[in-house]
């Protein structure tokens, strides 16, 4: 490949990089706004305090929000007592100016107590913070006496203008403040003109999601519009009005896709905590139902059926004409017999010339022979030898008995009884009951002591031993090329 078409491949993917990313950042600044908006009401009182230009617009060009009467009227008489005292000093306390002033103070806080301007906006509490540190300023435990008092000549002249300005314009009148009145829409609902913002986005997420979904569609052969937009079904979250807060999930989607952020490792941990739980409950499903089952043939009678009756009840199907119990209990006899015997010989051995060594020795006759000078080893070396010859001659006798058409079918007989009398002793109606009631019992304690402790397992634990599996497989498939190279070299010099 030229370097020329590198770049013709590298340029589109930069250029489709970069609209991503745009369109990411207009998504986030979309969700800030959103969030602002629904955080507004709410947190109105502390975007007061820092932005209390900001606030206040923004509360009356997109909320309705305008000053509550009550509350603004007191705040002007309350500036008007300001004023008209600052003119004339504390002097004018007496003043019949003063007097009226102080006079509709009182009067507009007993019907702030009594009426409750606060409760339109749900602020009853920030009315029953004023009465409290009204209370506790004048010292009484009457509201309405502490605001009468507090706005009297007396009380001012005594405690001073001054200081009962600064008390009450830092402790009541921010609360005073942030009262308001929300106008109601045609709709019955509180005003809300978020949509004159959230307007513009709308148009551009819109165009941006039917161009996309219209290329896919055309790109992709077989694939119709709708499907298209089904395949970026998050985008259409930025175009509901309603739940917008949903919008963080086509953000984070939009940001990883435009490599803002790497989502894969926290995609990872969830996807791998969803499956190990759906995993857990699964298996302990499907496991319970399996020994329910079980249980279930056991009670009816299936199980005893298909044991002590083959050819009774329900007919067996047999899917390829061999008896498999007959062929595995012929596999296990020629491979106890020719693999595991030969291999077990001397520790059986040991074993045998012990047992008879033992049995010997409480013999008063053999303790006899053993004080018996020069013959007191021979008695165990004759012990050694007639064990090591029965062995052989047990060995030899199962070994003739298999490869001897005759032996083999004496065997099988033998193996024939043993399972008809064990069945016909199992069929005494006391065995049979006693038995199913006892395997119910087993299966029913591994269902609680086993299966259901699933569910208490930590589900945590066991995503991160699967994640640990998948780590430890996908490094062995990394090296597992290089490896391969290694081998073909090795091969391809060990030829030379």
């Amino acid at each position: 490949m030229t370097a020329s078409s590198r770049k013709k491949i590298v340029k589109p993917r930069r250029r489709g990089l970069w609209f991503e990313r745009l369109m990411a950042i207009a998504i986030f600044v979309n969700f800030v706004l959103v969030l602002f908006d629904l955080s507004y009401i709410p947190f109105r009182d502390i975007y007061l305090r820092y932005l209390p230009s900001f606030t206040t617009w923004y509360g009356e060009t997109f909320k309705g929000i305008e000053p509550e009467r009550a509350t603004e009227t007191y705040l002007d008489t309350y500036q008007n007592l300001r004023q008209a005292l600052e003119q004339s000093g504390e002097a004018g306390l007496e003043s019949p100016e003063i007097t009226s002033i102080l006079a509709r103070l009182r009067i507009q806080s007993t019907n702030m107590i009594d009426e409750n301007p606060f409760e339109v906006a749900n602020k009853t509490g920030t009315l029953e913070r004023i009465k409290q540190r009204m209370r506790e300023k004048v010292d009484t435990d009457s509201a309405k006496d502490a605001f009468a008092t507090f706005w009297s000549a007396e009380y001012l002249e005594e405690t001073g203008w001054l200081q009962a300005r600064d008390f009450f314009s830092s402790e009541i009148e921010p609360l005073l403040r942030t009262n308001y009145y929300r106008g109601i829409g045609l709709n019955g609902e509180p005003i809300d003109r978020f949509w004159l913002i959230d307007v513009w986005f709308f148009i551009l997420f819109g165009t941006e999601f039917l161009i996309r979904t219209l290329y896919l569609s055309l790109k992709y052969r077989g694939t119709n519009w709708f499907d298209a937009m089904l395949w970026r079904w998050y985008d259409v979250l930025l175009l509901i009005p309603i739940w917008r807060w949903l919008r963080f999930i086509p953000l984070t989607i939009r940001f990883n896709q435009a490599r803002l952020v790497n989502l894969l490792p926290i995609q990872s941990r969830i996807v791998r905590g969803i499956l190990a739980s759906v995993a857990i409950e699964l298996t302990e499903i499907v496991v319970i139902r399996i020994i329910d089952q079980m249980q279930t043939l056991i009670k009816r009678g299936d199980v005893a059926r298909a044991l002590l009756q083959p050819d009774g009840g329900r007919r067996y199907v047999d899917v390829n004409g061999v008896d498999e119990i007959q062929a595995l209990s012929q596999r296990l006899v020629s491979t106890l017999v020719y693999q595991v015997l030969p291999q077990v010989k001397p520790e059986f051995q040991a074993l045998i010339s012990h047992a008879v060594t033992g049995a010997f020795d409480e013999s008063p006759a053999y303790k006899g022979l053993q004080a018996i000078p020069g013959i007191g080893s021979i008695p165990d070396r004759i012990t050694q030898s007639v064990t090591s010859q029965v062995l052989e001659n047990i060995y030899a006798t199962l070994k003739d008995a298999l490869e001897d058409p005759v032996g083999a079918k004496l065997t099988e007989k033998l193996a024939s009884k043993l399972v008809e009398v064990f069945q016909s002793e199992l069929r005494q109606e006391e065995s049979v009951a006693e038995l199913e009631y006892l395997l119910t019992m087993i299966l029913e304690e591994i269902k609680i002591n086993y299966v259901q402790r699933l569910s208490e397992e930590d589900i945590e634990e066991m995503a991160e031993k699967t994640y640990r599996l998948y780590e430890t497989t996908q490094i062995a498939n990394k090296d597992m090329p290089q490896a391969i190279a290694l081998r073909i070299k090795a091969k391809a010099e060990s030829k030379k």
